[in-house]
């Protein structure tokens, strides 16, 4: 089997990380999103992967190469033009005009290939998707994961019947039209054949044009309800909910870098801490060459990036700081996700540096006055 990763979208609603980041690219423990999706599909034994690339595309090639480091072959395939000033458009052609575009110069899809969207971490078991999709005589399956019906608005919804042979598929229905709470994963199975149904230099997606496309003409389209773990990272608010529960231990198979020196408390190399007056709650991760002074509270789940400067007296509670990022004196940065020049709180709302005097950055003084956090593991260490 081979695999192709969906890498070409934007990541509108995952602003401001991406304005410097294609969305794979987001970091999970110091990592790209879509480093874990290859090393699964290696563990599976899936060795030829294509990705569709577009927005900040060498960022994503510089960083994974051809693959060697992860022990498969990858290769992109780029969705823009070079203008007459040789400057490179991105030009993206939806998630399955894309998958036309690379059958169309090389016929890549010549087997059964998984396609999966670069922004989730899975562990799901490959092997079992494969051998349902291949006993039901499938041409295209898709993954599936029951979602709470208040947050159905969020998904594309798969309605099947008890067979699981697809019946309808409603993008991003509201609460009362949805009719199943079953949301698409961004994980599918897809024979050579379905190929022959994307029309060629079209914007066409998977989702709202070749699922009912499928379903329409009475094709062998099935969905699968296994179970798995599915972390989609669809906006701010998902980033920031993934990185807590990341750093409280609740994902499995990912496991905290560097060296712990506390209780909940892990550093990276060559970094300085004055622990003089200083509190750190856990979980919390401090990444290489960081200086933390004397004075700081820090409270968990936070992870701070690698480069960071916390200054005396400031106070980082549930955040995640990317790297090289400087705190002021007696600032204090409450569940946000501090990113370059932006922050964001754990709802959304963005602030400009150019905005940090007026907000809450700039009125950290009176923070001694703030309830604590509740239940949170103290590990206290003084000079």
């Amino acid at each position: 089997m081979k695999a192709m990763i969906l890498a070409a979208g934007k990541g509108t609603r995952v602003r401001p990380l991406t304005y410097d980041l294609p969305k794979p690219m987001i970091p999970i423990l110091g990592k790209p999103v879509m480093a874990y999706l290859i090393e699964h599909l290696a563990k599976y034994g899936v060795r030829d992967i294509m990705v569709n690339v577009s927005y900040l595309h060498e960022k994503i090639e510089e960083y994974f190469g051809e693959g060697e480091q992860f022990g498969v072959n990858i290769g992109y395939s780029f969705e823009g033009y070079t203008n007459d000033l040789g400057e490179v458009v991105p030009q993206p052609l939806g998630s399955a005009g894309g998958m036309k575009k690379i059958q169309q110069f090389g016929g890549f899809f010549d087997e059964t290939t998984m396609v999966l969207c670069g922004d989730a971490l899975i562990d799901l078991d490959i092997k079992s998707a494969l051998f349902e999709h291949k006993r039901k005589g499938a041409m295209a399956s898709v993954c599936t994961k029951e979602v709470p019906w208040d947050k159905v608005s969020d998904y594309g919804v798969v309605v099947s019947d008890d067979e699981g042979r697809v019946l309808s598929f409603q993008e991003k229905p509201s609460r009362e039209q949805a009719k199943s709470n079953f949301a698409s994963t961004g994980i599918y199975i897809f024979e050579p054949e379905v190929l022959e149904l994307i029309p060629a230099d079209t914007m066409f997606d998977i989702g709202s044009d070749l699922f009912p496309l499928l379903v329409e003409r009475g094709m062998p389209f099935f969905a699968q309800k296994r179970p798995y773990n599915w972390i989609d990272i669809g906006t701010v608010s998902d980033y920031w909910s993934v990185l807590q529960n990341v750093l409280l231990g609740e994902v499995a198979h990912l496991d905290l870098p560097g060296l712990q020196v506390a209780d909940g408390v892990w550093v990276g190399l060559n970094t300085r801490i004055e622990w003089e007056g200083t509190i750190i709650e856990g979980p919390v991760y401090i990444g290489s060459g960081c200086h933390i002074e004397a004075g700081c509270h820090i409270v968990g789940p936070t992870w701070i990036g690698h480069g960071s400067h916390i200054c005396t007296g400031a106070e980082v509670i549930r955040s995640v700081l990317f790297e090289y990022t400087r705190i002021s004196q007696d600032a204090l940065i409450d569940e946000k996700i501090v990113f370059k020049d932006y922050s964001v709180d754990r709802s959304g709302t963005m602030a400009h540096v150019s905005e940090f005097d007026r907000s809450e950055w700039g009125n950290a003084r009176d923070r001694r006055h703030r309830p604590r956090v509740a239940g949170a593991e103290k590990a206290k260490v003084a000079a």
